[in-house]
C-alpha cells in the first residue's frame, strides 16, 4: 500500500473540459496518480476518445459525459446526476471554459452572456451540487481553473477577464465556508499555455513575441505543466491549503 500523500488510489475525479488541452492532460495525470475519471465536455465522444484511451491505459476507469456548459438546463441535469450517485465524487476539476475576443466597445451581449454562463454560472451550479455532498461526507477537493486574467485585465477579452476574476473570488468565498467541513477549494491560474484558446495569440507574430519576451521561462507553457500542481491540490498533501489561487505561469507575474 502506498504511503505517499500524493496517492489518489480509490478516488473518483470529475474533470470538465476533458476532451482536449488542459482538461485532457489533467484527467490523464490524475489517473496516473490513481484516480478513476469522469470526463465531461460538450464534444466528448461517448467512447473511444483520446482522453479515454489515455486514462484506461493507466488501469483506471473512464466515463464520458457529453454536456454543453452553455446550456443551463443541461448543467443542472449533470449536477443532479453526479450528486445523486452512490459512489461519491472525491475530486472536482472545474476546467471547462471559453473565450470571445472582441474589443470591449464592440463586445456583444451574446458573447458576454455566453462566456459568463460557461465560465462562471455553470461552474457554480456544478460546484454547489457536488460541494453539498462533500460537506455531508466531510471530505472533498475542488479545483477551479483561474487565469493570469484573474489578476490582470487582458486585451479584447472583457467577458473572459470578468469571469476569471470572479472565479478567484468564488474560490476564496467557498473555501471560507467549506474548509471547516473538510472540503478544500483552490484554483490553479495557468499562464500562457499552448491550447486552442491561445492559438490566435501564437499566430500573431507581434503578440507572440511580446508575450515570450515577458515570460522569464522564455517559452509558452504546455498543458502538462499544470498537472503537478493539480495533483498536489487534489491530494492529501494539500490538506491545509484552502482558498489559494496558484499561478503556473513561467514567472509571468514575477516579471
Amino acid at each position: 500500500m502506498s504511503t505517499s500523500p500524493f496517492d489518489l488510489t480509490g478516488r473518483l475525479a470529475v474533470v470538465t473540459g476533458a476532451s482536449r488541452g488542459i482538461g485532457r492532460a489533467i484527467a490523464h495525470a490524475l489517473a496516473q496518480a490513481g484516480a478513476d475519471i469522469i470526463g465531461v465536455s460538450a464534444n466528448l465522444e461517448s467512447s473511444g476518445s483520446e482522453v479515454e484511451k489515455e486514462v484506461t491505459a493507466t488501469g483506471h476507469t473512464f466515463e464520458a459525459i457529453q454536456t454543453d456548459f452553455a446550456d443551463p438546463t443541461a448543467v443542472t441535469a449533470l449536477s443532479q446526476d453526479l450528486a445523486g450517485r452512490t459512489r461519491p465524487i472525491d475530486i472536482l476539476i472545474n476546467n471547462a471554459g471559453t473565450i470571445r475576443r472582441t474589443p470591449a466597445a464592440d463586445h456583444s451581449d451574446t458573447d458576454w452572456n455566453h462566456v459568463l454562463q460557461v465560465n462562471l454560472t455553470a461552474q457554480f451550479t456544478l460546484t454547489r451540487a457536488l460541494g453539498a455532498r462533500m460537506i455531508a461526507r466531510g471530505y472533498g477537493k475542488i479545483i477551479f481553473t483561474a487565469s493570469l486574467l484573474s489578476y490582470q485585465g487582458g486585451i479584447t477579452v472583457p467577458g473572459y477577464t470578468a469571469t476569471k476574476h470572479a472565479i478567484a473570488g468564488l474560490t476564496k468565498a467557498l473555501a471560507n465556508e467549506w474548509a471547516p467541513h473538510g472540503v478544500n477549494v483552490n484554483a490553479i491560474a495557468p499562464g500562457y499555455i499552448t491550447t486552442d484558446n491561445t492559438q490566435a495569440l501564437r499566430d500573431d507574430p507581434q503578440r507572440n513575441a511580446a508575450i515570450l519576451g515577458r515570460i522569464p521561462a522564455a517559452r509558452w507553457g504546455t498543458p502538462h505543466d499544470l498537472t503537478g500542481a493539480t495533483i498536489f491540490l487534489a491530494s492529501d498533501a494539500a490538506a491545509y491549503v484552502h482558498g489559494t489561487i496558484l499561478p503556473i505561469d513561467g514567472g509571468w507575474l514575477a516579471r
